[in-house]
């Protein structure tokens, strides 16, 4: 059996022409959607993820800005900008590029957003309505992660849905949203006892452990539909946290990394801001 690769590249950029669209609609009514990204200090990574959030804001129309502030700045400094940026009415999506120096506290940050220009989707208040099944904008990656399963035909309901990884980020929301979809699930962790006993048992594994190679075709049994949201480097090449080749001889679907995931968590910041943008002139 040889699975079916899900390219989240080729299907962002299918919605990015469909957002392209949408944008130009808006711009039509007066409504330009303006993404604000802040980042501080130089954390490589960091930079080349944000500019590649800039670069796709830009080509499909969005408004954007990229604010780059020195190591150095304070905590009252960070939380005195977001202040501006939420008074300010022609920005929609704020968006803090985490992780932030040690000195300063994501979590502080976080809550300083105004809920309703949260991309993100980080606000205890968005994941609070995401808990409670209300409508809000949902974290990025689990977001991405949904919409792929979907666009792939495939049913959540009823689905055995095993997680590896208990993020804030990834593992909890994206289990929230199948639950909220009638999946089964799962959550593993590093303390999770005897993996592949709970791993054997998935009809979709989600990984996101940041762990290369967790997860080898002997850990799933066959048909088993396979979402690897590792990014992990070694030798200079970029890897997931599944091992391709063995795990897609038995999956019946498998994201591959680069080129699965990834793509779909900038492609979802996008909906989120021109989302953002809607409700905020909606509401006035």
């Amino acid at each position: 059996m040889s699975a079916e690769v899900i390219y989240g590249k080729q299907l962002a950029e299918e919605l990015r022409q469909e957002m392209k669209k949408e944008v130009s609609e808006l711009h039509k009514h007066n409504i330009h959607p303006k993404l604000v990204v802040v980042i501080i200090g130089q954390d490589p990574a960091s930079m080349s993820y944000v500019k590649g959030k800039q670069r796709a804001s830009e080509k499909i129309g969005l408004d954007s800005e990229l604010m780059e502030l020195p190591e150095s700045t304070s905590e009252k400094e960070l939380l005195d900008l977001i202040d501006q940026l939420n008074q300010d009415q022609t920005v929609h999506g704020i968006l803090v590029q985490l992780p932030l120096p040690n000195h300063i506290e994501d979590q502080k940050v976080i809550e300083a957003i105004n809920p309703e220009k949260d991309v993100d989707g980080f606000h205890p208040i968005n994941v609070g309505r995401l808990l409670t099944g209300q409508e809000t904008f949902y974290p990025c990656t689990p977001y991405g992660i949904m919409v792929m399963l979907k666009r792939a035909n495939i049913t959540i309901e009823g689905k055995h849905v095993v997680i590896i990884g208990r993020s804030n980020l990834v593992g909890k929301p994206v289990g929230q949203l199948l639950l909220n979809e009638n999946a089964t699930v799962t959550h593993c962790h590093s303390r999770t006892k005897n993996l592949r006993d709970h791993t054997k048992q998935a009809d979709i594994l989600i990984v996101a452990a940041g762990k290369a190679g967790l997860i080898s075709g002997d850990d799933i049994e066959e048909g088993t539909i396979v979402i690897d949201v590792g990014v992990n480097r070694v030798d200079g090449k970029l890897t997931g946290d599944v091992d391709f080749e063995s795990a897609s001889e038995k999956a019946s679907h498998i994201t591959p990394v680069p080129k699965g995931v990834g793509p779909m968590t900038i492609t979802m910041l996008l909906h989120n801001t021109i989302k953002a943008a809607k409700r905020i002139h909606n509401h006035q």
